[in-house]
């Protein structure tokens, strides 16, 4: 049965809805950036850019860089903005969109971030590269789906022993990178880790300006948390997300981070753009290689 146009909106130039992308818009190799003006940061090392749109906080850039076809899509933050863009893209290369039916040969996705993040550890320093092995989501999006056993069921038990998780809050999901994109952004450059996803920026990650956290001792049981020589490095809005829609859909997904602060120690990047670029350009190299 053809999906309804209630649930697959597109717009009357027959781009889907939010993205505003047409399926030859899209290249299979994908970064995701949370600001829009770092897409520009991205697509001015490209050879070629074939196509630009915006909508909203959605940007996208498609270009061409040494030989190979790339989309820089911003994403905005947290997981409720991944549910749309993985959902979005999923349908741009695996749905009919003349036919509104399930293509019957999928296409796999190539998603690798390009995010910014704060560290949980003092030997995790400010400008350095991260690149998660597993995210923890705490922000409950992904229990809207059929999980299908994607997840770390053991290590999620582990999480939810040691920091004593309040189950009002929804069981937190943990679900694993691909190996396979993980084993083309690794090299001796980068740290590896945990990174927990939470759903807002203030008391979701354990800041406090006026209003009292329900657990305020959560942010230091999050960061001493470990499992099998693991240990949760991080803390952001959308790598376990990101994680968990692309196993699900059948992608590939592999987050990167440069540290520009360190929750650890109080120390904050001195030049956090820098940072950034050398990091884009690491992503660029490795994807090329």
């Amino acid at each position: 049965m053809p999906i309804q146009s209630s649930e697959l909106i597109l717009n009357p130039d027959g781009s889907i809805y939010h993205l505003n992308l047409r399926p030859e818009n899209l290249a299979l190799d994908v970064i995701f950036v949370g600001d829009q003006d770092r897409v520009e940061q991205i697509s001015e090392h490209f050879d070629t850019v074939e196509f630009t749109t915006q909508k909203r906080e959605f940007k996208t850039h498609t270009g061409t860089y040494k030989g190979k076809r790339i989309s820089v899509i911003s994403t905005g933050i947290g997981p409720d903005n991944i549910d749309i863009v993985l959902n979005e893209l999923d349908a741009l290369v695996n749905i009919d969109f003349e036919t509104r039916l399930p293509k019957a040969q999928h296409t796999a996705l190539n998603i690798v971030r390009v995010g910014t993040s704060g560290s949980l550890h003092a030997d995790l320093p400010v400008d350095h590269f991260l690149l998660s092995q597993f995210g923890i989501g705490m922000d409950n999006m992904l229990r809207s789906y059929e999980l299908k056993g994607i997840c770390e069921d053991d290590m999620e038990e582990a999480f939810i022993a040691h920091t004593q998780w309040n189950s009002d809050k929804g069981r937190p999901y943990i679900v694993r990178n691909s190996p396979a994109l993980e084993a083309c952004l690794s090299s001796d450059e980068v740290h590896y880790g945990i990174t927990a996803t939470a759903g807002g920026f203030y008391g979701a990650q354990g800041r406090v300006l006026r209003l009292a956290l329900a657990d305020s001792a959560l942010n230091s049981k999050i960061d001493s948390f470990s499992y099998n020589g693991q240990r949760t490095t991080n803390l952001e809005m959308e790598t376990a997300a990101i994680y968990g829609l692309a196993k699900l859909l059948g992608h590939q997904a592999v987050s990167l981070n440069a540290i520009i602060a360190n929750r650890a120690d109080g120390t904050f990047s001195n030049d956090p753009y820098k940072a950034v670029r050398a990091l884009i350009q690491y992503t660029l190299k490795k994807l090329t290689e």
